[in-house]
């Protein structure tokens, strides 16, 4: 199965952004940019713990896909 965050991260670099604007983007709006790529969180879901609850919660993502996720960003410098 897919990971959905590689995915977005993937559609955002082939819209011409480089890394680092990727990350500025999901840090300055991440429910936005969560959005544009195709998943579904609530105005009023929006610290990052929160937000990862709701998509495992809704089935959006599973504990494997995050945990990829979370290998990645420690792996760049970010807790």
């Amino acid at each position: 199965m897919a990971n959905p965050f590689f995915s977005a991260l993937g559609g955002m670099a082939s819209g011409g952004m480089n890394p680092m604007q990727m990350l500025a983007q999901l840090k300055s709006n991440p429910l936005g940019m969560l959005r544009q790529y195709g998943f579904n969180v609530p105005d009023n879901v929006n610290s990052p713990e929160a937000i990862i609850q709701h998509l495992m919660n809704s089935g959006q993502i599973n504990q494997s896909q995050y945990n990829q996720a979370r290998q990645m960003a420690q792996q760049m410098g970010f807790r």
